[in-house]
């Protein structure tokens, strides 16, 4: 197993900064801004041959009892039980604080290897900065400039030497993991994409809070169910531009947007006691543009009479009718209920988004559509479509070549894309066909 590092700390002092290091990524959203970071965060990272997870967690407060502070403390401390060893970062600039002491006591108690680390030191001498951690009784503290990476490889080599003194044989057994099938749950704030992670996964693995916006980051949950592995991707909920006031907010929407793009399978969460929106429409529509595979869920359906049922199919079918190519599933997140058939709708859209299609099974598909309806001529002259191959997948590109394609209208390509999705069951992926038309040097006007 990869060892794991957990950065545990108040509020911004720069955990994920440091995480975005360690894992060379911007995987965890960082602004001067405390209590940015909620829920704990996973990545990867690697020194030299040596691979390991780092867990960010959200500004800790070990005391707090309720509300938000509360839960992001139960994130931390389900952090710390997972972590071989906790690198507890405390800010050089500021000093020592009572809040660090509190945290010490806590992680004094966890049993885990604790590192102290002291950020943001550039420019400073280390026995000016370390002087007063000494009062923690936590060893020598390391010094590190996580926005400027002083002293932050040396940090990692000897967290990892910590991890494996207890396990001297695992280093050379560790394995790249398969993370399987990427699924980023996408909606609206508050439609209850978290709850349904927490539900498949079995624990409160992300917070789920009655206030929308709880979810800022999009956090990696890794995930296996009937003996497939599986990633799911918790988002943060998009709102409408104007909507979009905190600086939080707007990274966040930048965030889930590269989750989407990021996926192989997008599950579009929908709240069966709310009207279908317009912003609901623009999500689709950026999923649709990006070519992802989709399933979309009405979460919520639980409690609702046949008419109300009846009214929220109608609007979906009327503002997302160009979602058709997905299946839809009517679950409740919070009861379970419909979970086994959404997962199954996910697993047919992966397997279309990444299908294995043949020229000659392509090229006999385009013979059958141009024998059941030819394309109009344009200008006396009518296109025609000599052969198909595949040109991509996810989603799946059907690439048609022949002559004076560029007549070909946009109603006969919706209905080509219609008879290879029909033919080959390309269920829940977007499709996308390309055209071709060879040239005659010596004769424009022949064909």
């Amino acid at each position: 197993m990869k060892p794991v590092i957990a950065l545990v700390g108040r509020p911004n002092v720069g955990k994920s900064t440091l995480f975005n290091r360690l894992t060379r990524s911007r995987d965890a959203l960082v602004a001067d801004l405390p209590g940015l970071t909620r829920d704990r965060h996973y990545g990867e990272g690697r020194i030299g041959e040596r691979p390991f997870l780092v867990i960010d967690t959200g500004g800790f407060e070990p005391v707090a009892k309720e509300g938000i502070m509360h839960e992001m403390a139960i994130q931390t401390k389900q952090a710390v039980a997972e972590a071989d060893i906790v690198v507890f970062l405390v800010d050089g600039r500021q000093g020592l604080t009572p809040h660090d002491k509190t945290i010490t006591d806590f992680l004094r108690k966890s049993g885990r290897q604790v590192m102290l680390v002291i950020n943001k030191s550039e420019g400073m001498k280390y026995t000016s900065v370390t002087a007063e951690f000494y009062e923690l009784g936590m060893g020598d503290p390391y010094v590190i400039s996580a926005a400027h990476g002083d002293g932050v490889h040396d940090l990692v080599n000897e967290a990892l030497d910590q991890a494996f003194a207890s396990r001297p044989h695992e280093e050379d057994e560790l394995e790249n993991q398969d993370h399987g099938v990427k699924i980023a749950l996408v909606g609206r704030p508050n439609v209850g994409k978290s709850t349904l992670i927490n539900t498949l996964v079995g624990e409160q693995r992300v917070i789920a809070f009655d206030m929308p916006g709880t979810t800022r980051d999009s956090i990696e949950v890794p995930f296996e169910r009937d003996g497939k592995q599986y990633t799911l991707i918790d988002t943060a909920g998009i709102r409408r531009r104007g909507k979009v006031f905190e600086a939080i907010e707007k990274f966040s929407v930048v965030k889930t947007l590269q989750s989407v793009s990021e996926a192989n399978v997008v599950v579009l969460m929908l709240d069966a006691q709310q009207d279908i929106s317009e912003q609901d429409a623009h999500i689709a529509g950026f999923i649709l543009e990006s070519g992802r595979a989709l399933v979309v869920a009405v979460n919520k359906w639980d409690g609702l009479t046949t008419d109300q049922r009846d009214q929220i199919k109608n609007d979906i079918d009327r503002k997302l009718d160009f979602l058709g190519f997905a299946e839809m599933r009517f679950i409740s997140a919070l009861k379970g209920t419909g979970i086994k058939q959404l997962m199954t709708s996910v697993d047919a859209a992966y397997k279309a988004a990444t299908a294995n299609l043949s020229t000659p099974r392509l090229t006999r598909a385009l013979q059958e559509a141009i024998e059941k309806q030819e394309p109009k001529r344009k200008g006396g002259t009518r296109p025609k479509m000599r052969y198909a191959h595949q040109g991509g997948q996810n989603p799946p590109v059907i690439v048609i070549h022949g002559n004076a394609l560029d007549g070909v209208t946009e109603p006969y390509k919706r209905y080509l894309e219609k008879h290879f999705r029909d033919t080959f069951s390309l269920i829940g992926t977007p499709l996308r066909i390309e055209l071709r038309s060879g040239k005659n040097p010596f004769d424009k006007n022949r064909e």
